[in-house]
């Protein structure tokens, strides 16, 4: 049995990352549908290197794709045009993250992303496209030095904005210290949120942008959350520019997510309920847009002291939806806590031919290890009771909870299968033996293990099946 499709249920993925490689793109989607989302939001890290085959397979398997791209800069340049050191962000202090901070300032570079959206839409099957981390940096950026835009085409908006030169934010002494001229403060303050929201309206509504480029494409617009206090709301707008609200407003979009900001989503124990100190984020939206999909974004992983269990996202999914949350997504699948300790467990066995099975499992399986495993025939053993398929609940759990199978069940008679082909595409093991009953049946198997090589965090053990873990087969249908 596959998990349920939970509609409320969306993923994250990096087609980039080491998990998805050198697989086909059906085993990947069919993965994920059997995971039960509803739909995967694609990480798009360059607009001129989509999968476009991964994204035809992923709708193949009834699942939704969105392009989600960053909409505040990009982890390479490689796909920038040679001017694109113009457009970058100055910031009080200089940052060599690794990351390239662009302005929603600079029309050149508004012009080019408009451009590669629209061209995403245009090229590739997505159901929506959506602009993520629109914000200009950063929390705490005026105790930090990491605070912009404030470069010639931000102090140029600034001055058409009719705010005259930039509030000064190093020399305290100055009587325009962004402290003392709280007018001016204030001016630039709505000049930035005026800014984020224009460049995002451009892309989406602009002339030659995503809606004109594809009138059925789905958007959605993306804002941060944080669990910091009475002001967070407030302290956002000011110190990055979102305001969520007159956003919405403007750009009209299908869809919007809150995404949860770096403060919380790196925290080790954060509650899995943590969405309800989101409020003071979402009511307004709620409020201003009643029939608008709401969303949530959390983060599951990315760094190693804070992965997240199966379970707490469980929690989290149904937290979301007492909340009122219209659907929720995790970044990313690959990377949760479940990836490193569950074992890889078969969820479905079908009959390719009299001699030939597919197995899928829970999660990408080690080759070697398949053709080391141990396959046996179970005849006779009593069919799964209702519940027993979920070890012993009568439903699988909600949100995204590894599948497991009977492990060890009586039966009447059981013999070794020597295999006479096989074939691993990540989660898929097809088998070829001679002499499969064509009645139903047991498969057992023993000593598969998953992919640690695959894995974000290295240096982690792999997980080996449970010994006498059992799949159930239908009987041969008429080949005929």
């Amino acid at each position: 049995m596959l998990k349920r499709r939970d509609e409320q249920a969306t993923i994250q993925i990096d087609p980039t990352f080491a998990y998805y490689t050198g697989r086909s793109p059906h085993s990947v989607a069919a993965e994920l549908a059997a995971a039960g989302y509803s739909a995967v939001r694609y990480f798009v890290t360059d607009e001129t290197r989509v999968q476009t085959a991964l994204v035809h397979a992923l709708r193949e398997h009834g699942l939704d794709v969105w392009a989600m791209v960053l909409g505040n800069g990009a982890y390479s340049s490689s796909h920038l045009p040679p001017d694109w050191r113009s457009w970058q962000m100055e910031l009080l202090k200089p940052v060599n993250d690794g990351y390239i901070r662009l302005s929603p300032f600079h029309p050149a570079y508004t012009a080019w992303k408009k451009t590669a959206l629209a061209r995403l839409a245009r090229e590739h099957p997505f159901t929506g496209i959506e602009v993520a981390e629109c914000y200009f940096p950063e929390w705490n950026g005026l105790y930090t030095g990491v605070y912009g835009d404030i470069g010639p085409q931000a102090q140029a908006a600034f001055r058409a904005w009719g705010g005259g030169s930039l509030p000064e934010f190093r020399r305290s002494g100055s009587a325009h210290y962004y402290k003392k001229d709280l007018e001016r403060y204030a001016r630039w303050i709505e000049c930035r949120v005026d800014a984020v929201n224009r460049f995002v309206n451009e892309l989406f509504n602009g002339a030659g942008g995503v809606r004109e480029a594809r009138g059925d494409i789905r958007i959605a617009t993306w804002s941060v959350a944080v669990d910091a206090g009475s002001r967070a709301a407030l302290d956002v707008r000011e110190l990055q520019g979102m305001d969520a609200v007159t956003m919405i407003r403007l750009v009209r979009p299908d869809a919007h997510v809150l995404q949860t900001h770096w403060p919380d989503w790196m925290r080790a124990r954060l509650p899995a309920d943590y969405a309800r100190r989101y409020e003071a984020f979402a009511a307004p939206i709620r409020e201003a847009f009643p029939s608008l999909a709401l969303g949530i974004q959390t983060d599951i992983g990315s760094l190693r002291r804070m992965r997240r269990s199966s379970a707490w996202l469980d929690r989290f999914a149904a937290e979301s939806h007492k909340l009122g949350y219209r659907f929720w997504t995790a970044y990313e699948y690959s990377i949760g806590r479940w990836m490193y300790e569950e074992p890889p467990m078969p969820v479905q066995a079908i009959r390719l031919a009299a001699d030939r099975l597919r197995i899928q499992f829970s999660k990408r399986i080690d080759a070697d290890s398949a053709r080391d495993a141990v396959y046996a025939v179970v005849t006779g053993a009593p069919a799964p009771r209702s519940g027993e398929a979920f070890g012993g609940e009568a439903e699988p759990p909600a949100g995204r909870s590894v599948l497991g199978r009977r492990i060890g069940k009586p039966s009447t008679a059981k013999r070794t299968l020597t295999p006479l082909g096989l074939d691993v595409d990540g989660q898929l093991l097809e088998l070829r033996a001679a002499g499969l009953p064509e009645g139903p049946f047991e498969l057992e198997l023993s000593g598969i293990r998953d992919t640690p090589g695959s894995w974000l965090l290295k240096g982690m053990a792999a997980n080996k099946l449970p010994a006498g873990c059992r799949i159930p087969v239908d009987g041969c249908p008429d080949w005929s």
